[in-house]
Protein backbone atom coordinates (compact mmCIF):
# COMPACT_ATOMS: atom_id res chain seq x y z
CA UNK A 1 0.00 0.00 0.00
CA UNK A 2 3.03 2.37 0.75
CA UNK A 3 3.88 1.70 -2.76
CA UNK A 4 0.68 2.58 -4.29
CA UNK A 5 0.17 5.58 -2.23
CA UNK A 6 3.84 6.67 -3.47
CA UNK A 7 2.32 6.36 -7.19
CA UNK A 8 -1.07 7.95 -6.44
CA UNK A 9 1.55 11.01 -5.18
CA UNK A 10 3.49 11.17 -8.02
CA UNK A 11 1.05 11.16 -10.59
CA UNK A 12 -1.13 13.54 -8.89
CA UNK A 13 1.60 15.82 -8.20
CA UNK A 14 2.88 16.50 -11.76
CA UNK A 15 1.31 18.76 -14.68
CA UNK A 16 1.09 16.48 -17.24
CA UNK A 17 -1.25 14.64 -15.77
CA UNK A 18 -3.68 17.04 -14.98
CA UNK A 19 -3.03 18.94 -18.87
CA UNK A 20 -3.44 15.27 -20.02
CA UNK A 21 -6.88 14.64 -18.34
CA UNK A 22 -8.18 18.13 -19.61
CA UNK A 23 -7.12 17.29 -23.19
CA UNK A 24 -9.21 14.05 -22.63
CA UNK A 25 -11.97 16.12 -21.62
CA UNK A 26 -11.84 19.07 -24.49
CA UNK A 27 -11.24 15.71 -27.57
CA UNK A 28 -14.38 13.58 -25.33
CA UNK A 29 -16.67 16.94 -25.42
CA UNK A 30 -15.78 17.72 -29.37
CA UNK A 31 -15.92 14.57 -31.01
CA UNK A 32 -18.84 13.61 -28.89
CA UNK A 33 -20.53 16.27 -29.93
CA UNK A 34 -19.58 16.00 -33.71
CA UNK A 35 -20.29 12.81 -34.54
CA UNK A 36 -23.94 13.44 -32.88
CA UNK A 37 -24.17 16.94 -34.98
CA UNK A 38 -23.55 14.40 -38.05
CA UNK A 39 -26.45 12.49 -36.75
CA UNK A 40 -28.61 15.00 -36.75
CA UNK A 41 -28.12 16.43 -39.71
CA UNK A 42 -28.21 12.98 -41.72
CA UNK A 43 -31.58 12.03 -40.16
CA UNK A 44 -32.78 15.88 -41.41
CA UNK A 45 -31.01 16.53 -44.88
CA UNK A 46 -32.93 16.02 -48.11
CA UNK A 47 -30.87 13.04 -48.63
CA UNK A 48 -32.72 9.60 -46.48
CA UNK A 49 -30.47 7.39 -48.13
CA UNK A 50 -27.85 8.50 -45.56
CA UNK A 51 -30.38 8.75 -42.47
CA UNK A 52 -29.11 6.08 -39.81
CA UNK A 53 -32.30 6.90 -37.61
CA UNK A 54 -32.39 6.65 -34.19
CA UNK A 55 -29.02 5.91 -32.23
CA UNK A 56 -28.01 4.79 -29.13
CA UNK A 57 -26.77 7.52 -27.16
CA UNK A 58 -24.22 5.03 -25.88
CA UNK A 59 -22.70 3.92 -29.37
CA UNK A 60 -22.26 7.87 -29.75
CA UNK A 61 -19.81 7.55 -26.78
CA UNK A 62 -17.68 4.37 -27.65
CA UNK A 63 -17.26 5.88 -31.44
CA UNK A 64 -15.75 9.22 -29.58
CA UNK A 65 -13.05 7.11 -28.36
CA UNK A 66 -11.23 6.20 -31.67
CA UNK A 67 -9.38 10.15 -31.00
CA UNK A 68 -9.83 9.81 -26.78
CA UNK A 69 -8.03 6.94 -26.04
CA UNK A 70 -4.46 8.61 -27.74
CA UNK A 71 -5.02 11.20 -24.68
CA UNK A 72 -5.48 8.22 -22.09
CA UNK A 73 -2.52 6.66 -23.73
CA UNK A 74 -0.17 9.25 -22.88
CA UNK A 75 -1.61 9.19 -19.43
CA UNK A 76 -0.35 5.54 -18.56
CA UNK A 77 2.66 5.70 -20.85
CA UNK A 78 3.70 9.03 -18.86
CA UNK A 79 3.54 7.56 -15.26
CA UNK A 80 7.10 5.23 -16.22
CA UNK A 81 8.35 7.08 -19.24
CA UNK A 82 8.46 10.38 -17.44
CA UNK A 83 10.31 9.01 -14.72
CA UNK A 84 12.84 7.22 -17.16
CA UNK A 85 13.82 10.92 -19.02
CA UNK A 86 14.58 12.73 -15.66
CA UNK A 87 15.82 10.24 -14.26
CA UNK A 88 13.64 9.92 -11.24
CA UNK A 89 13.27 6.22 -11.74
CA UNK A 90 16.45 5.46 -9.95
CA UNK A 91 15.36 7.33 -6.44
CA UNK A 92 12.04 5.00 -7.06
CA UNK A 93 14.16 1.77 -7.65
CA UNK A 94 16.22 2.96 -4.53
CA UNK A 95 13.11 3.10 -1.99
CA UNK A 96 11.43 0.51 -3.26
CA UNK A 97 14.42 -2.44 -4.56
CA UNK A 98 11.65 -4.69 -5.73
CA UNK A 99 11.08 -3.45 -9.39
CA UNK A 100 8.09 -5.94 -9.94
CA UNK A 101 6.50 -4.07 -6.92
CA UNK A 102 6.99 -0.79 -8.88
CA UNK A 103 5.30 -1.84 -12.01
CA UNK A 104 2.13 -3.46 -10.07
CA UNK A 105 1.63 -0.63 -8.08
CA UNK A 106 2.13 1.90 -11.04
CA UNK A 107 -0.77 -0.05 -12.71
CA UNK A 108 -2.96 -0.10 -9.88
CA UNK A 109 -2.88 3.44 -10.20
CA UNK A 110 -3.01 3.44 -14.17
CA UNK A 111 -5.62 1.53 -14.11
CA UNK A 112 -8.09 2.99 -11.22
CA UNK A 113 -7.56 6.50 -12.92
CA UNK A 114 -7.96 5.41 -16.20
CA UNK A 115 -11.10 4.13 -15.23
CA UNK A 116 -12.11 7.07 -13.30
CA UNK A 117 -10.88 9.65 -16.29
CA UNK A 118 -13.33 6.92 -18.64
CA UNK A 119 -16.49 7.29 -16.40
CA UNK A 120 -15.55 11.46 -16.67
CA UNK A 121 -15.50 10.95 -20.17
CA UNK A 122 -18.80 9.17 -20.33
CA UNK A 123 -20.87 11.65 -18.57
CA UNK A 124 -19.52 14.67 -20.44
CA UNK A 125 -19.80 12.90 -23.92
CA UNK A 126 -23.12 11.94 -22.60
CA UNK A 127 -24.04 15.15 -21.54
CA UNK A 128 -22.60 16.98 -24.44
CA UNK A 129 -23.81 14.30 -27.30
CA UNK A 130 -27.70 14.15 -25.83
CA UNK A 131 -29.18 17.22 -26.22
CA UNK A 132 -27.89 17.50 -29.55
CA UNK A 133 -29.02 13.81 -30.78
CA UNK A 134 -32.19 15.17 -29.90
CA UNK A 135 -35.48 12.83 -30.97
CA UNK A 136 -32.73 10.95 -32.77
CA UNK A 137 -31.19 9.69 -29.74
CA UNK A 138 -31.92 7.08 -27.56
CA UNK A 139 -30.26 6.79 -23.68
CA UNK A 140 -32.25 3.78 -21.99
CA UNK A 141 -30.59 4.38 -18.10
CA UNK A 142 -29.70 1.21 -18.04
CA UNK A 143 -27.69 0.51 -21.33
CA UNK A 144 -25.99 3.89 -21.37
CA UNK A 145 -24.87 3.30 -17.81
CA UNK A 146 -23.55 -0.12 -19.17
CA UNK A 147 -21.87 1.59 -22.20
CA UNK A 148 -20.08 3.93 -20.04
CA UNK A 149 -19.07 1.32 -17.83
CA UNK A 150 -17.35 -0.58 -20.26
CA UNK A 151 -15.92 2.64 -21.87
CA UNK A 152 -14.24 3.00 -18.92
CA UNK A 153 -12.77 -0.74 -18.24
CA UNK A 154 -11.35 -0.41 -22.25
CA UNK A 155 -9.50 2.69 -21.02
CA UNK A 156 -8.43 1.30 -18.27
CA UNK A 157 -6.77 -1.75 -19.66
CA UNK A 158 -5.34 0.18 -22.35
CA UNK A 159 -3.91 2.80 -20.27
CA UNK A 160 -2.14 -0.19 -18.76
CA UNK A 161 -1.13 -2.03 -21.48
CA UNK A 162 0.49 1.33 -22.29
CA UNK A 163 2.10 1.45 -19.24
CA UNK A 164 4.16 -1.86 -19.57
CA UNK A 165 4.71 -0.83 -23.02
CA UNK A 166 6.51 2.65 -21.59
CA UNK A 167 8.35 0.51 -19.06
CA UNK A 168 9.81 -2.04 -21.92
CA UNK A 169 10.56 1.21 -24.99
CA UNK A 170 11.32 3.94 -22.10
CA UNK A 171 10.41 6.72 -24.70
CA UNK A 172 7.24 8.69 -24.60
CA UNK A 173 7.52 9.05 -28.28
CA UNK A 174 8.70 5.72 -29.01
CA UNK A 175 5.69 4.23 -26.89
CA UNK A 176 3.15 6.20 -28.66
CA UNK A 177 4.18 5.38 -32.10
CA UNK A 178 4.47 1.66 -31.48
CA UNK A 179 0.65 1.60 -29.65
CA UNK A 180 -0.59 3.78 -32.54
CA UNK A 181 0.72 1.00 -34.92
CA UNK A 182 -0.71 -2.05 -32.56
CA UNK A 183 -4.40 -0.37 -32.23
CA UNK A 184 -4.82 0.51 -35.66
CA UNK A 185 -2.24 1.02 -38.80
CA UNK A 186 -1.41 -3.02 -38.24
CA UNK A 187 -4.98 -4.37 -38.18
CA UNK A 188 -6.58 -1.75 -40.68
CA UNK A 189 -3.17 -2.73 -42.73
CA UNK A 190 -3.87 -7.00 -42.33
CA UNK A 191 -7.78 -5.97 -43.36
CA UNK A 192 -7.10 -4.09 -46.65
CA UNK A 193 -6.61 -7.19 -48.41
CA UNK A 194 -9.85 -9.42 -48.45
CA UNK A 195 -8.21 -12.33 -47.30
CA UNK A 196 -10.06 -14.43 -44.33
CA UNK A 197 -7.14 -15.47 -42.69
CA UNK A 198 -5.28 -11.51 -42.04
CA UNK A 199 -9.15 -10.74 -40.55
CA UNK A 200 -8.71 -13.31 -38.27
CA UNK A 201 -5.16 -12.58 -37.59
CA UNK A 202 -6.46 -8.22 -37.19
CA UNK A 203 -9.53 -9.20 -34.51
CA UNK A 204 -6.97 -10.65 -32.10
CA UNK A 205 -4.74 -6.70 -31.53
CA UNK A 206 -5.97 -5.16 -28.57
CA UNK A 207 -7.97 -2.22 -30.11
CA UNK A 208 -9.66 -4.94 -32.62
CA UNK A 209 -10.18 -7.02 -29.51
CA UNK A 210 -11.57 -4.07 -27.17
CA UNK A 211 -14.08 -2.49 -29.91
CA UNK A 212 -15.42 -5.59 -30.15
CA UNK A 213 -16.27 -5.83 -26.82
CA UNK A 214 -17.22 -2.26 -26.65
CA UNK A 215 -19.80 -2.99 -29.59
CA UNK A 216 -21.38 -6.43 -28.06
CA UNK A 217 -22.07 -7.79 -31.49
CA UNK A 218 -21.25 -11.36 -31.02
CA UNK A 219 -18.96 -11.26 -34.35
CA UNK A 220 -16.41 -12.87 -34.86
CA UNK A 221 -16.48 -13.78 -31.02
CA UNK A 222 -18.68 -12.85 -27.69
CA UNK A 223 -18.00 -9.64 -26.29
CA UNK A 224 -16.61 -11.32 -23.22
CA UNK A 225 -13.70 -13.02 -25.72
CA UNK A 226 -12.65 -9.72 -26.59
CA UNK A 227 -12.28 -8.25 -23.14
CA UNK A 228 -10.12 -11.35 -22.06
CA UNK A 229 -7.73 -10.59 -24.75
CA UNK A 230 -7.56 -7.28 -24.40
CA UNK A 231 -6.76 -8.31 -20.91
CA UNK A 232 -4.48 -10.85 -21.81
CA UNK A 233 -2.60 -7.58 -24.13
CA UNK A 234 -2.29 -5.59 -20.81
CA UNK A 235 -1.22 -8.30 -18.59
CA UNK A 236 1.72 -9.63 -21.04
CA UNK A 237 3.21 -6.08 -21.78
CA UNK A 238 2.99 -5.89 -18.01
CA UNK A 239 5.30 -9.06 -17.86
CA UNK A 240 7.18 -7.73 -20.63
CA UNK A 241 7.83 -4.35 -18.63
CA UNK A 242 9.06 -6.14 -15.54
CA UNK A 243 11.27 -8.02 -17.12
CA UNK A 244 13.08 -5.15 -19.12
CA UNK A 245 13.47 -3.50 -15.50
CA UNK A 246 15.10 -6.37 -13.94
CA UNK A 247 17.36 -6.86 -16.71
CA UNK A 248 18.56 -3.43 -17.61
CA UNK A 249 19.78 -0.72 -15.75
CA UNK A 250 17.49 2.15 -14.31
Amino acid sequence: MTTIRAEWTKLRSVRSTWWTVVAAVVVMAATAGQLAIYIANDNTNDDPGDDPGVVALGSVLIDSLELVQYAVLALGLLTITSEFTTGTIRTTLQCTPSRGRVLLAKAAVTATVTFGLGLLLGAVGAVVAGPVLGEWGAAPAAGTLRDVVALAGYLALIGVLALGLGAVLRSAVLTLTVLLAVLMIVPLSLREPDITALHRVADVFPGEAGRHFLAGDGEPYPPAVGLLLLAGWAAVTLLAGRAALRRRDA
